[in-house]
């Protein structure tokens, strides 16, 4: 049977990083410490995938952006001293080899920034697996598909031979805005009824 898809593009929070409630708890944190209003855990959730000062506007709305670099840098200070409490999903490392094994071209589109990207897959010895990576802060965020339309670029791959792997509707509007197909996995940020 040929194969469908040559470029499967993963979301990384709450898709191949079970880190939802890390990320979540840690803006809670974040809004906390600086006194503003602290976000219901299902709000918080809700902005997983996006960028950070996107995130910040969905959030945040009644705060004035001047306060958005305060929140991002006490969020990652509490993201980082979080982030080795969040494991892979069970099966990723495996299931990410036997992928690449079986000849498809993989890739991560993310809202993190690059300096938590480029962290987290040393961590967990997985960068060598991946052959291009888009954060948040170096396309529009989703789910604007500049970060789809860029790894096709890279990667010399058509629209109609990519999936966008992800978690949230964030991934999955994106898929759409590309024009690409989008799988859901209903064990990350958003319920299974809202993918």
């Amino acid at each position: 049977m040929p194969r469908q898809f040559e470029l499967l593009v993963f979301d990384w929070d709450g898709t191949l990083m079970d880190s939802t409630a890390v990320i979540a708890g840690s803006l809670q944190a974040a809004c906390a410490d600086l006194g503003l209003p602290v976000p219901s855990e299902e709000r918080a959730r809700h902005i997983i995938g996006l960028g950070l000062h996107d995130a910040m506007r969905h959030v945040l709305p009644d705060v004035p952006p001047m306060f958005y670099p305060q929140v991002v840098e006490r969020y990652r200070v509490h993201f980082i001293s979080r982030e080795e409490k969040a494991p892979l999903f069970a099966g990723v490392e495996e299931t990410l080899k036997a992928l690449r094994a079986a000849g498809h071209s993989l890739a991560v589109a993310t809202g993190k920034s690059r300096r938590g990207l480029d962290r987290v897959l040393e961590r967990t010895g997985l960068k060598t697996l991946f052959d291009a990576t888009r954060c948040g802060e170096e396309a529009a965020s989703k789910p604007a598909p500049e970060m789809l339309f860029e790894l096709q670029a890279e990667l010399g791959i058509d629209k109609t031979a990519t999936l966008m792997i992800g978690d949230t509707t964030h991934d999955l509007q994106m898929a759409q805005n590309a024009g690409v197909a989008g799988l859901a996995v209903a064990f990350g940020a958003h319920p299974r009824e809202q993918l």
